[in-house]
């Protein structure tokens, strides 16, 4: 694993760092790899967005299954109260 060292961290970030690290009841450094891991996405995150984009393309690519628009709202409440 590799080792990071971070200098000139203004007060006011370190300050609410260790603030958060409290609450979570975590060292900064566990809270620090934390927050860099749901941030930075890896690149297997990145191969599963990309999948996930291109399955969406396709299913958008299909044709609808019903044959025409569907009614408005305006007309389906007409529809409704002439019943």
């Amino acid at each position: 694993m590799a080792t990071l060292y971070v200098e000139n961290v203004p007060e006011a970030v370190y300050k609410a760092l260790r603030q958060r690290a409290r609450k979570h009841r975590k060292s900064i450094a566990a809270e620090v790899i934390e927050l860099l891991e749901q941030s930075i996405p890896t690149e297997e995150e990145l191969k599963r967005r990309r999948r996930a984009v291109e399955g969406l393309a396709r299913l958008r690519a299909k044709p609808p299954l019903s044959p025409g628009p569907l009614p408005s709202a305006e007309e389906m409440i007409r529809e409704d109260r002439e019943r």
